[in-house]
């Protein structure tokens, strides 16, 4: 009977067990890589999404599967393999106009850097985006990029002509695209970086600054935010708000402690190149360039209104939004 009654006692605690695991809400936030994504690093360290689920009475589990690219991860959000995914302005604002009123247009749950990227040259008579010759190149990430928009955004400035550098500009990743900025004599002229690889480039005397994204909106645009569909939000509010309030406390733990913050990216993104102290004077000059708010919807969605990228761009920030977010200090 003892022996029975130990049985029972064990499948009991074993049962408990499964139904706890079973009771888990599993969030699959897709990645990419970079200084961007430090926030995530932290939530995934720190478990914030767990936090403050359990303040919303909700057991979450938050995993954070990465992407070498952007084209990938948009498709695995569509196909349902991941419920959130990291966005510029303009592919949201696409996708969000793309599905308007159905079950899978895209809202923003919360923003995540506004990170400004920067427009780097090897060639020393170069001071403005007119300076680059008809010949040389300038590398972007992706064509869906943040970087993209900004050189179309200048070019209209500069040339009253949005695509003038269709055929110089092309696409490659970070690594390559910092690779051939510093050969010497190479066809690359020019290249749209973030951080930390504009930082690796300007190490090299030869490499300077020709503009920043916030030189050519004049202010502050998320560089990545957040997005799920409609009906996911919709099915799951409090993960939504707890996202949001997870992004908010690494980015205060980024501000509190940079180095800190460098010592978890590195872990996370292991470099040859840059160490702890390398990273955390990066992390230092851009501490304040996190958080849930989104910003320079505006700007992007009128642009894109001017030159067809959108039907009927939305009226304000709010309506791209999650509720969760409405009443936060976005623009």
């Amino acid at each position: 009977m003892l022996r029975a009654r130990n049985w029972f006692g064990v499948a009991a605690v074993l049962g408990a067990l499964a139904t706890q695991a079973a009771a888990q809400e599993p969030v699959r936030i897709g990645i990419g890589s970079g200084l961007a994504f430090l926030p995530a690093y932290i939530c995934d360290d720190l478990n914030l999404i767990e936090k403050y689920g359990k303040q919303a009475h909700l057991d979450l589990k938050a995993t954070f599967p990465r992407f070498a690219s952007a084209g990938p991860l948009r498709d695995a959000l569509a196909a349902g393999t991941i419920d959130i995914a990291p966005l510029g302005v303009e592919p949201l604002l696409s996708d969000w106009e793309k599905a308007s009123g159905s079950p899978r247009q895209l809202l923003a749950i919360s923003g995540m850097t506004t990170l400004s990227p920067v427009l780097l040259t090897n060639r020393a008579n170069v001071r403005t985006l007119a300076d680059f010759g008809k010949d040389d190149r300038i590398a972007i990430p992706a064509a869906t990029s943040p970087q993209h928009y900004f050189l179309q955004m200048q070019s209209e400035k500069l040339f009253g002509k949005y695509d003038k550098l269709r055929s110089r500009i092309v696409v490659l990743s970070h690594p390559q695209a910092t690779r051939e900025l510093l050969e010497e004599g190479g066809p690359l002229a020019g290249y749209f970086s973030s951080a930390p690889y504009a930082e690796i480039a300007l190490a090299d005397g030869r490499i300077h600054k020709v503009l920043s994204g916030s030189d050519v909106i004049g202010g502050k645009a998320s560089f990545l935010i957040l997005a799920a569909s409609k009906s996911y939000v919709a099915a799951h509010p409090g993960v939504a708000e707890a996202v949001a309030k997870a992004m908010d406390e690494a980015a205060r733990a980024i501000h509190d402690d940079p180095r800190h913050a460098a010592e978890v990216f590195i872990v996370h993104e292991p470099s040859k190149t840059l160490d702890v102290d390398a990273v955390a004077a990066i992390i230092g000059d851009i501490k304040d360039e996190f958080g849930s708010a989104v910003h320079g919807v505006q700007v992007f969605a009128d642009f894109m209104g001017r030159h067809g990228g959108l039907k009927a761009p939305p009226k304000s920030w709010k309506d791209i939004v999650a509720p969760s977010l409405l009443n936060s200090p976005s623009s």
